[in-house]
């Protein structure tokens, strides 16, 4: 999802037939007055483009300029797009140190709009997409990149219970049950044979690391997915919770580090930069940062980023299974899916020195 804030026109959506890409205005109209009372002057919403996920719009209504974040039309599978679950986890972060967007509200009755969703106050900010922040000056890459990993520190030092977010997931045993899931996903959806993905679904649950901390997790916490304040190099919201739960923390931190295994022409990554030259950390570096503000001495081992890269080469995947059935939403989902393979070889390049695999 893409949130970008700062001022523009917002242009009124005509369409009144409720489903992905559109909303029911007069409806949501009527709705909105009965529920926030104050509000006046015209409606106007504006889809919030690209995104493979949940439906989003700015909504503009007199002075008040909010987010409307709903489920897409038709059958859904039980778990995906849980609208409820983004709602629920920001609202329970708002007082934890943790930056979030403001949240307003939650409609769970499909009647109003056709599907789920809520609302939040908008943001004044700036996504980007690009792990190498081409458009920030180099002071500023490097203040964003400690932001970045300092908030990930906090994030997963919330005490999720006192947050109210005890039963938002399982609590153990994180990395058992992930690798299960992914591998699952990985046998229903291949569209080729990937040994390195098969040795890597071998190897991972018999070597996960014996330290089995629980912590509220984002599930795909990088720099596309945080805004950035409109002129300084921090962070003024996390953004995209719907892969959100209780887990390890390191799975965040691996996720996070995949983008040093990537290239900036494969999927925005910072891999084969001269980092230096950019200011940008090296990987080890950013871990040091959030190390030392989460207060932990120990950090990721190799299992860590094979697991990240094994998860990203099977979402990957799923991708090209998509773009195989003519289903993706993405104009560029059959090339982003060829990197299932290419992910998957650097995760065995990560293990390369580890006798117990391939074994």
């Amino acid at each position: 999802m893409s949130m970008q804030g700062g001022s523009g026109p917002m242009q009124t959506d005509t369409a009144h037939a409720t489903g992905q890409g559109q909303l029911d205005l007069q409806a949501l109209a009527g709705y909105l007055a009965a529920k926030l009372p104050g509000l006046g002057g015209e409606i106007h919403a504006r889809q919030i483009s690209g995104g493979q996920s949940n439906p989003t719009f700015f909504i503009s209504y007199g002075d008040r300029e909010l987010v409307l974040r709903k489920q897409p039309a038709g059958d859904l599978l039980p778990s995906a797009h849980a609208v409820d679950r983004e709602y629920r986890v920001m609202a329970a972060l708002a007082d934890q140190g943790v930056p979030v967007p403001q949240m307003v509200l939650y409609e769970d009755d499909p009647a109003v709009l056709g599907t789920k969703f809520y609302l939040m106050e908008r943001l004044d900010g700036r996504v980007v997409h690009e792990s190498r922040l081409p458009d920030l000056t180099a002071s500023d890459r490097a203040h964003t990149y400690r932001d970045l990993a300092i908030v990930l520190a906090r994030l997963h030092s919330v005490d999720f219970a006192s947050a109210g977010l005890a039963d938002f997931g399982k609590q153990g045993s994180y990395f058992d049950r992930q690798i299960a899931r992914w591998t699952k996903q990985w046998h229903l959806s291949k569209t080729r044979e990937i040994p390195d993905i098969n040795a890597l679904a071998q190897w991972l649950p018999h070597n996960v690391p014996a330290d089995d901390r629980t912590t509220i997790v984002h599930g795909d916490y990088r720099v596309g997915n945080v805004m950035l304040h409109a002129s300084e190099p921090r962070i003024v919201g996390v953004l995209d919770w719907e892969l959100s739960t209780l887990g390890h923390p390191f799975a965040d931190l691996a996720h996070t580090q995949t983008m040093w295994f990537i290239t900036p022409n494969e999927y925005g990554g910072v891999m084969g930069l001269d980092l230096a030259a950019e200011n940008l950390p090296t990987r080890e570096a950013f871990e040091d940062t959030y190390l030392r503000a989460a207060g932990l001495t120990e950090g990721l081992k190799p299992f860590h980023l094979a697991f990240a890269l094994f998860r990203f080469a099977v979402i990957f995947e799923g991708i090209a299974a998509r773009a195989k059935g003519g289903s993706a939403a993405s104009a560029n989902a059959a090339e982003v899916g060829k990197l299932s393979s290419t992910l998957a070889a650097r995760a065995a390049d990560i293990l390369s020195n580890d006798k117990s695999f391939r074994a």
